[in-house]
């Protein structure tokens, strides 16, 4: 049945499934982070978000409607701030159930073409900021109580040719991922990573004009053909942070309609085609403006 409320996130999972948990979501203020944290609350989570820009946290904790939404504004690549974000969502909400690393950013460069500030830049904001993160709420929470983490990265596998700076991070956030996974299995703490595609969400609106053709056109190369929608990333971090996932850790799940499968096919062209229907449980959902029509 369609939710009574039209503004209400369509989620697919059981209503109240996070009742009574604190999720801190990073990067809350746009994109696949707004749209993570619309559905967990639509599940009975109480927020907390932390991110660069206080006036975008804001105004995604109105859209909440919550007023037991937390948010503190941070550079997540400085530990001191880290420790002190951390603290701060902890004495008001008394806990920390789950994780979403989401936080995160990268341009377009040739690696010849990086300098040392700009490779510094990406891999703080994508591995470091992880490990900081993820560290300070295990320490201060999790060791003691679980939880569950689950970290949003990127495809590196085949190499990352024009971004090899968010590669080389990506991979590390990666491997973090499997180690804490066992390092810290014994205090009931799962650790995954959901490796999203070419996704329809804002942040693509932050590349240079340079990048758009590539990034309006990438969908003729993905098998199903389509961009993928915040929601379905969501609906993947959801599923990693619930019980159904209780056995689940150490893995990376690969949401991009299956880009990945397809970069080494040289004798096999997927058909044009439009089988793939999208999902999108997110009623304040907006197309990016680089793929508008």
């Amino acid at each position: 049945m369609p939710p009574s409320n039209p503004d209400a996130y369509r989620s697919v999972f059981r209503p109240g499934l996070f009742a009574g948990q604190t999720i801190l979501v990073t990067g809350g203020g746009s994109g696949l982070g707004r749209c993570t944290a619309h559905e967990l609350h639509a599940l009975g989570a109480r927020i907390a978000m932390i991110g660069r820009t206080m006036s975008k946290l804001e105004e995604v904790a109105g859209e909440l409607g919550d007023s037991a939404t937390i948010v503190h504004a941070a550079d997540l690549r400085d530990e001191t701030q880290v420790k002190a974000a951390v603290g701060a969502v902890l004495d008001k909400a008394g806990r920390i159930d789950g994780l979403v690393n989401n936080a995160g950013g990268q341009f377009p460069a040739k690696l010849r073409d990086i300098s040392l500030n700009g490779w510094n830049a990406v891999v703080n904001n994508n591995m470091t900021a992880t490990f900081l993160l993820s560290k300070e709420v295990y320490l201060r929470w999790m060791e003691a109580n679980g939880g569950a983490i689950v970290n949003v990265g990127a495809d590196w596998e085949l190499g990352m040719p024009g971004m090899g700076h968010n590669g080389a991070a990506r991979a590390g956030q990666t491997n973090f991922t499997f180690t804490a996974s066992v390092e810290w299995a014994h205090s009931g703490v799962r650790v995954n990573s959901v490796i999203p595609g070419f996704i329809a969400s804002s942040g693509l609106d932050r590349y240079p004009e340079s990048a758009h053709a590539v990034l309006r056109g990438v969908k003729r190369r993905v098998p199903l053909k389509r961009h993928g929608t915040e929601s379905e990333i969501a609906a993947a971090i959801v599923f990693l942070l619930s019980e159904a996932a209780a056995y689940v850790t150490g893995i990376a799940v690969r949401v991009d309609g299956g880009l990945h499968n397809n970069a080494r096919s040289s004798f096999y062209e997927v058909p044009d085609h439009d089988r793939s229907k999208a999902y999108n449980g997110f009623p304040l959902y907006k197309v990016p403006k680089v793929l508008e029509d």
